[in-house]
């Protein structure tokens, strides 16, 4: 009977042990999920891409948090920035210093090293390096090896089509021409990226495509097309809707068309005061999207990376709208008042939000390192920047900094002296501490060795008395 019972429990444990492992077969292959419970509907996958679309549309705008600052939109993509060209002022700021893949907007850069570091008519050569990595799918011209164009013309492709090889020659070949080479190119692009004032990316190649450990961020993409403001070669290239590079000895003809929705007339994300930007998106990155717009009165970068769903050109164009229309400018040279500047050296316009005066800004001078009157008058909202100007600083003023960097020293060397004395009163004090300390010590010594004399007496009169009496 015992055998049987244990037979029994065996087998039931044999059978409990391999309906486990069918469970988990059927949980790997994504089968044999729980139902809902009672009462609970099951979600659609269309449901199920509401819920991450509201989740990311609802996640914080920082900016927003700013009391008395205008509230923006919320977007569908995890970063946005809108930043103002002149004065460099953020306008919005969602997640703008995490790190995101940015897919083709990398270009941008790319552009940037080219126009600063080589001529529009140098030569470009497409070697084998410049097209064996392209992989199916990759947006590319169709360049072969050994084709010859020019700077100009790979730039075009490199915008415009978004071409992946044009991007990978355009860098290997102003590296050669610069006397360096591709990966010159590449520390190039990291550096400039810095010197702009970015600090959260690493750019791994120049096209963009996917790189674990290549990646930025929306204030330094921001910082990034603020500075193409500078090169108008730039907008003449990304503001053509068609471009042709012409068949000769070295390449055949290559045809291709702009790629950015809000600069096409006629498109229905079309905007009219958009003026230049660069498209972007891989599986990784998902949607990103730069775009320069310029109303008249003012000049905006958009920058919006990881967006969900097809939302990338709607946020940007809530964006643009929310910045022309919730902020003006200010001309510190006319309104500055304050008896600390003599002059403002700079013509340039900081900005505010449209119900905001001059008087109600923060204005902090950061005097220079080299020049004795001159400095940086930088103003700010509520604790958000606003802008800076370069300024000459008054004779008050610079007489209260001297005044206050003697009063500085003056309590430095007293604060020395102090020390001394109590370094002093120190010493005295261990020198009194330790001639107690020797004192008590040689009365102790005399006592002992009094008392021992004391008893060597006494044991010599006993020893007397011993022998008279023998």
């Amino acid at each position: 009977m015992k055998r049987r019972k244990w037979k029994g429990i065996a087998a039931l444990a044999a059978i409990l042990w391999i309906c486990a492992g069918v469970s988990a077969s059927a949980a790997e292959a994504g089968e044999g999920e729980a139902p809902p419970a009672e009462g609970q509907v099951e979600l659609t996958e269309e449901e199920k891409l509401q819920q991450e679309l509201d989740a990311v549309y609802a996640m914080p705008v920082q900016s927003n948090e700013t009391e008395g600052w205008p509230q923006g939109p919320g977007t569908y993509g995890e970063a946005a920035v809108v930043m103002e060209v002149e004065s460099g002022a953020i306008l919005y700021a969602k997640n703008i210093d995490e790190h995101h893949f940015p897919a083709s907007i990398t270009k941008l850069l790319t552009a940037l090293v080219a126009f600063e570091n080589g001529e529009f008519a140098d030569p470009v050569v497409f070697s084998h390096e410049s097209l064996a990595f392209l992989e199916p799918g990759d947006a590319y011209i169709g360049m072969k090896e050994g084709n010859q164009i020019t700077l100009e013309q790979a730039l075009y492709a490199t915008l415009l089509a978004s071409a992946n090889e044009a991007a990978y020659a355009v860098a290997e070949n102003v590296g050669k021409n610069a006397g360096h080479d591709y990966a010159w190119f590449l520390e190039q692009m990291n550096a400039r990226c810095r010197e702009l004032g970015g600090e959260n990316s690493n750019f791994m190649n120049p096209h963009g495509l996917h790189d674990d450990n290549h990646y930025t961020c929306a204030r330094d993409m921001a910082l990034i097309g603020r500075e193409l403001f500078s090169h108008p070669e730039f907008f003449n290239i990304v503001q053509t809707m068609n471009y042709t590079i012409p068949a000769s000895e070295t390449t055949e003809e290559h045809i291709f068309q702009q790629k950015h929705k809000m600069l096409k007339e006629g498109n229905a994300y079309y905007y009219e005061y958009a003026v230049g930007g660069k498209t972007g998106y891989t599986d990784q990155a998902l949607s990103t999207l730069v775009t320069m717009a310029d109303n008249g009165s003012m000049q905006l970068v958009c920058v919006v990376l990881k967006t969900h769903g097809a939302n990338v050109y709607p946020d940007t164009r809530n964006l643009l709208e929310y910045g022309f229309a919730n902020f003006r400018k200010e001309l510190p040279a006319a309104n500055e008042k304050s008896e600390d500047v003599a002059q403002i050296l700079d013509e340039k316009n900081i900005v505010v939000p449209a119900g905001a005066e001059f008087k109600d800004l923060e204005m902090e001078i950061v005097p220079d390192e080299d020049t004795a009157d001159e400095g940086l008058l930088v103003y700010s909202y509520k604790g958000s920047p606003a802008g800076s100007v370069r300024a000459v600083l008054s004779q008050s003023y610079l007489d209260k900094q001297k005044a206050a960097e003697e009063q500085e020293k003056k309590s430095a060397r007293k604060g020395d002296e102090e020390s001394g004395k109590d370094k002093k009163s120190g010493m005295t004090v261990n020198r009194q501490i330790l001639k107690k300390c020797f004192l008590g010590a040689a009365g102790v010594l005399f006592v002992v060795l009094s008392a021992v004399l004391v008893k060597l007496l006494l044991d010599s009169k006993r020893r007397g008395k011993k022998r008279k009496k023998k």
